[in-house]
């Protein structure tokens, strides 16, 4: 768990409404951390983070839901206070493989509703996470909210031995993560990723997002989740899964997304509009924008997205 540095923020973080639970579940090997809100007998809401995050970035949207729901929020492996696959800080070089997420989606869902289809939100990577799992055991899900989770850009198969040739090279030197002096200082990293993000709020993720060493604060997540993907994205695969989803999906997109300058810098020329139309094949997909909200639209606008969330669930509980 997080240890109590010596250094404390000198303004209050944000207080949780809803003071969410933290437990641990074994999940194919793996002691995996739980945030969950909410009394067990209440329907079931499952949401996952993106990349570089962790459970607790729901905690503002938990607080803003008018209903009663059971959420349980994972820290995906290799990130917060979950398990990494091999020895923390052994120095070993590991990749991420995008199976082991939905396989452990599965785990979690077979412990917490193995009779019962469950309602799932995931954010970006999560948002990806979810929609192939929904396609893969269509049956397991009531609904799916989507938050962001466009997918990636469809990999050019002439790259495969660039991308094999970095996936090496990064092995032999595997990426770090910077440690920072305070609380303060991973707040504001915080903030400089979200502008939007106000101070409370960035000091209270901190405290989740860091944990205290001798130095400092380092990021509670693997630098290995930074090696590069020797397999590329294949969107037919991807929609060819999306096409068997049979609960009902809601996208929700950021209408100051920054997902579209993120392609532009993988050399790619990609329409980021055009980018909503691969969910065409969903044979049950609507659409919604929040305004005045960025990538992080759970942390810029949590009400809205709340009410979004709760109106879509409701039609379908």
């Amino acid at each position: 768990m997080n240890q109590v540095h010596s250094g404390q923020p000198s303004m209050a973080a944000y207080q949780p409404v809803r003071k969410p639970v933290s437990s641990f579940v074994k999940l194919r090997g793996l002691n995996t951390h739980l945030h969950t809100w909410g009394e067990p007998d209440w329907p079931l809401v499952l949401m996952l983070h993106g990349w570089m995050d962790v459970g607790a970035s729901f905690q503002f949207v938990v607080d803003c839901m008018a209903n009663q729901w059971r959420v349980v929020a994972p820290d995906l492996r290799g990130f917060g206070l979950t398990d990494w696959p091999v020895g923390k800080g052994d120095g070993t070089a590991r990749s991420y493989w995008f199976g082991d997420y939905l396989a452990d989606l599965d785990a979690l869902i077979d412990h917490l509703s193995p009779t019962q289809p469950v309602n799932l939100v995931g954010h970006s990577m999560g948002g990806n996470i979810v929609m192939l799992y929904a396609g893969v055991r269509p049956q397991r899900i009531r609904s799916l909210v989507n938050l962001e989770g466009f997918g990636l850009l469809d990999a050019n198969p002439a790259k495969a031995g660039k991308r094999y040739a970095r996936w090496l090279d990064e092995l032999k030197e595997p990426p770090t993560l910077r440690t920072y002096g305070s609380l303060e200082a991973v707040a504001q990293r915080l903030q400089k990723t979200n502008p939007r993000l106000t101070t409370d709020k960035a000091l209270y993720l901190a405290t989740h997002w860091a944990e205290s060493i001798e130095s400092g604060y380092r990021i509670l997540g693997d630098a290995a989740h930074r090696i590069s993907n020797p397999i590329g994205y294949r969107l037919n695969e991807a929609q060819a899964i999306w096409a068997s989803i049979e609960a009902p999906v809601l996208h929700v997109e950021a209408a100051q997304t920054e997902a579209g300058l993120w392609m532009a810098r993988q050399g790619e020329q990609a329409d980021f509009d055009a980018l909503r139309t691969r969910f065409e094949c969903v044979p049950d997909w609507r659409f919604a924008r929040i305004d005045d909200a960025g990538h992080m639209l759970h942390h810029d606008q949590p009400a809205e997205l709340a009410r979004l969330i709760e109106s879509h669930l409701a039609e379908h509980r």
